[in-house]
């Protein structure tokens, strides 16, 4: 009889120290039912809400002339630098040291020379890109450097190619934040149909990459024999550099990306645009279009037909794969992490880019800004893991190209949803003219992936992809759109995307949809708890002296 009670003591212990377990008793509890008051963040839980545009160079906004180079207006929140695109057009080598000053860079990041055709621009190319890491591990403290913020508060690891640069990879020798020739998206290149084209990578980087030439016209190999196809077999190592070489025939809108670990690599950022522009007379391109957007010098044939030209740039970022970089900064690590341990077949896609950024930033760069009745040349590349559905709200597009082949104006299909598989190009044609087809009328209409993920960020709505088609009398002075003033103050906030704020966290229904707040603890379940822990530990206490009780002589 004895051992039975001493069994059943046995079996109830692990039972009540199941129930103690699960009733433990927390001070507050998440509520469920009418939740008394909306939760307050704690002191270290808050964080300062960011301007949504710092202004901080208003007089590069208007349309100007710098090195005899026309350059148009540009009303957007962070327009590109007026001298870098002066230098993009004419090159480091044809313009003034005091223009070359104000840019950041390197005095042979773009050389151009020799009018081989004798029409009035230069037909020799050189370019010269580097690889440079954003959002990256420093060795000298718990912290990132050369930090580029893609969202507010949201830093993921990036690998992207820039110009060759001068001086700083930072802003100055009191900041972390990356140099603004340092940014994501790669930029945009535009050369001439016919020019010769050199561009040489010289890998700066503490892994080997390539330049592959997407869909852009080259031979196999270059003038020296060597690899001119930039394939996984010839890397260019870290302190290497290599020049690839083309003539390209055909001209188009293309891409260029790495093809080292070309999955990894490409979904690190190492992409960009390239654009085969029309020989034309007297046209000098705007070779770096920097961050993508808008360009502020279009070629002659684009300027004949379209009264400005937009580079759409598509990426997606698994925030697995980019924290790698931020975790180590030895490259074996580096290395055998991303080639090894990271599975690209069971990788996700947590941030959505256009253009670097995710929204609410997208609305700093990567605006439209138009008139009515304007005629746009958008040149979409979709450089993300997944395929895209563009949305354009109020306004159907025309498809004139796909992958750089013009299509006869017979082919050319009108809609609002445009398919757009990874790797792929669309040139679209938008008119803002108000006819109930092409456009519904003035608006702040917004434009964004209709995949549903894509319009998030790491699972945060609105977010993602999304941007806004603004008409001109509905942004303000800084280039931010009007009647956006609330939801401007909750999104440029970094605790909204940590997810520590609610979707509607201000006005006269903060208190029914903010975040709900605590209530007291349930005190039956206390009770309950203290009754089960008690009794399991005394039957622990019986079983013990129980068996370990001398037995009499």
């Amino acid at each position: 009889m004895a051992k039975k009670f001493l069994l059943v003591m046995v079996l109830l212990i692990p039972i009540l120290m199941g129930i103690a377990w699960y009733l433990f008793p927390q001070q507050t509890e998440n509520a469920t039912v009418n939740p008394p008051a909306n939760r307050t963040l704690r002191q270290d839980e808050v964080a300062s809400v960011e301007k949504p545009c710092s202004n901080e160079h208003p007089e590069w906004r208007i349309a100007q002339s710098i090195e005899d180079v026309a350059i148009t207006e540009s009303l957007s929140c962070e327009p590109d630098n007026p001298y870098e695109v002066a230098a993009a057009v004419k090159g480091t080598n044809n313009i003034s040291m005091a223009t070359l000053m104000q840019t950041d860079l390197a005095q042979d990041a773009l050389v151009m020379s020799d009018d081989l055709d004798h029409d009035g621009d230069p037909d020799v190319i050189r370019i010269k890109l580097e690889v440079v890491e954003l959002n990256g591990f420093s060795p000298d403290g718990d912290y990132l450097m050369n930090t580029f913020g893609i969202a507010p508060g949201i830093q993921p690891g990036l690998w992207v190619y820039a110009p060759k640069s001068r001086g700083m990879g930072v802003k100055n020798f009191n900041s972390r934040v990356a140099n603004p020739i340092l940014r994501a998206p790669s930029p945009s290149i535009r050369v001439e149909q016919g020019d010769k084209v050199f561009i040489t990578l010289e890998n700066t980087h503490y892994l080997p990459h390539t330049i592959h030439l997407h869909g852009v016209d080259h031979p196999w190999h270059n003038s020296q024999g060597e690899d001119n196809d930039g394939m996984e077999e010839h890397p260019v190592f870290p302190g290497g550099s290599h020049t690839y070489e083309i003539q390209p025939r055909h001209a188009g809108t293309m891409l260029y990306h790495c093809h080292v670990q070309t999955a990894q690599h490409m979904m690190m950022g190492l992409g960009g645009l390239f654009v085969v522009e029309e020989n034309q007379p007297n046209n000098w391109v705007q070779t770096f279009n920097i961050g993508a957007g808008q360009v502020r010098h279009p070629s002659v044939s684009v300027s004949k037909t379209y009264s400005q030209e937009v580079d759409l740039l598509y990426q997606s970022i698994d925030k697995r794969l980019s924290q790698i970089v931020q975790n180590a900064n030895d490259p074996r690590l580096i290395s055998q992490r991303m080639a090894h341990d990271y599975n690209m077949t069971e990788s996700f896609e947590n941030y959505f880019l256009l253009n670097g950024h995710s929204y609410p930033y997208t609305l700093r760069d990567g605006m439209i800004i138009a008139a009515a009745n304007e005629h746009i040349k958008l040149r979409v590349g979709n450089l993300q893991r997944s395929a895209i559905a563009l949305h354009v709200h109020g306004h159907k597009a025309t498809i004139t190209a796909y992958d750089g082949v013009d299509q006869p104006e017979s082919q050319q299909i009108t809609r609002d949803v445009f398919d757009i598989a990874p790797a792929q190009r669309l040139d679209l044609s938008l008119r803002t003219l108000d006819d109930g087809l092409h456009s519904y009328g003035p608006g702040l209409w917004m434009f964004h992936d209709h995949v549903p993920t894509g319009t998030t960020t790491d699972g945060m709505e609105p977010g993602g992809n999304m941007a806004i088609l603004a008409y001109k009398p509905l942004v303000d002075e800084q280039g931010m759109p009007k009647m956006h003033e609330d939801a401007l103050s909750e999104l440029f906030n970094p605790n909204y995307y940590a997810k520590q704020t609610a979707l509607w966290q201000t006005g006269d229904f903060k208190q029914l949809l903010g975040l709900a707040g605590k209530i007291a603890p349930n005190y039956w379940q206390i009770i309950i708890f203290a009754l089960a822990a008690g009794l399991a530990l005394g039957l622990l206490i019986v079983v013990i002296l129980s068996t370990t009780r001398k037995r009499p002589s």
